[in-house]
């Protein structure tokens, strides 16, 4: 188990023992983490890494498709921030879903007052 400075448990390890319930495995981010994981090794670790991500039970499946015009909407119009689409769809997902909490490292994250970042 890894502790932080002060003895607390990390964030991630928080998440895994499901103290904040099962996170959200966006279909877009499936669709990137099987694309780029086909290109740099073979689609046979694609497919192994997908059906890991499906099958893992502190993840939930969102189909995207449901708010991408919201998603569109939010990339449209971000202001001070450069998101990619598949993380103005976490952005939107983080907020609506999440209470504007996410796990991330990604510092432009912390730019969206709605959004409370964590560090896993």
């Amino acid at each position: 188990m890894t502790r932080t400075c002060s003895g607390q448990r990390s964030y991630g390890e928080r998440f895994l023992a499901g103290e904040w319930g099962k996170g959200l495995l966006l279909e877009y981010v499936f669709l990137e983490v099987v694309t780029v994981i086909m290109l740099r090794l073979d689609l046979a670790a694609a497919n192994r890494t997908g059906r890991i991500l499906l099958e893992a039970e502190e993840l939930e499946f969102a189909p995207c498709s449901d708010f991408f015009l919201e998603t569109l909407n939010g990339f449209s119009r971000q202001d001070g921030t450069r998101l990619s689409f598949v993380d103005a769809a976490l952005a939107h997902a983080a907020h609506t879903r999440a209470d504007g909490q996410i796990l991330t490292f990604d510092a432009e994250f912390r730019k969206l007052p709605s959004i409370r970042v964590q560090n896993p």
